[in-house]
């Protein structure tokens, strides 16, 4: 069971319980551990002030939260890392990060993971370019704000109804793609029929990672990779991510 690091429902103890045990049962399935992300890191998508601000919200649990903020967008880090080598990837990481922007921060999250780890690649001129598909069932407003200005990053996500609308939304998107060097998810599982959005069946999330297999062979040399956002059906949290995972491996 893991430590409760703020009060919010995606701090939940035992949130990614049903991911771990359903993940480490799969022998392809291989779990490394991150380091945190340093301050010049989490500095590349955010201002001093908002790492002070997270050192000292009023809902951190004994310095914990920045603790698993920094560890979490490590995580980011090292997940874009590994996908960039040509392995796909999936960062189980909390606390999620879409919400948080270059200056504040809300929605559970404290530092943009997707940003943070994008950034980090470019900065080290492993990349260039990157497809940002964020399936959470909130928009990321925070990954907009650090990166949407940046024409070399390239943000969509999705609103439609349904699983048959919803894929051809991420499809219709995916085709208008620039050439990108990566092509990484925002995976939020709230859009779930039995989560808060009551929306896509556990095969779209399957869907949505074999669509992202299928661009990062045509378009960019099989980069590809997720980290997660929302989801807070406990019990089939595991579920839907393995079942992403599996169509991020091109598996039908």
């Amino acid at each position: 069971m893991q430590r409760s690091y703020d009060s919010t429902p995606a701090g939940a103890p035992g949130r990614i319980d049903s991911a771990i045990e359903v993940l480490r049962s799969q022998p392809e399935m291989q779990f490394v551990e991150p380091k945190p992300a340093t301050e010049k890191q989490v500095l590349l998508a955010h201002t001093p002030g908002l790492i002070e601000d997270v050192r000292q919200d009023a809902d951190s649990r004994d310095g914990l939260l920045y603790q698993m903020a920094a560890l979490a967008a490590g995580g980011a880090i090292l997940t874009a890392e590994t996908a960039v080598s040509g392995e796909p990837a999936f960062g189980l990481i909390r606390p999620p990060g879409h919400h948080s922007s270059r200056n504040s921060y809300w929605g559970y999250c404290y530092f943009s993971n997707m940003a943070i780890a994008l950034l980090s690649l470019r900065s080290r001129g492993l990349i260039k370019s990157a497809f940002i598909l964020d399936f959470d069932l909130h928009v990321g407003d925070g990954t907009i704000n650090v990166l949407g200005d940046d024409k070399a990053f390239t943000i969509h996500n999705p609103s439609a109804k349904g699983d048959k609308a919803y894929l051809q939304d991420v499809k219709k998107a995916l085709d208008a793609s620039p050439e990108v060097d990566i092509i990484a998810a925002s995976a939020g599982f709230d859009e779930y029929v039995h989560c808060w959005g009551k929306n896509l069946s556990t095969d779209a999330f399957k869907r949505i990672g074999l669509m992202m297999y299928e661009f990062a062979n045509e378009r960019c040399e099989g980069r590809r990779f997720g980290i997660l956002e929302g989801g807070y059906n406990h019990k089939d949290l595991g579920m839907n991510i393995l079942a992403f995972c599996r169509g991020l491996l091109g598996e039908e």
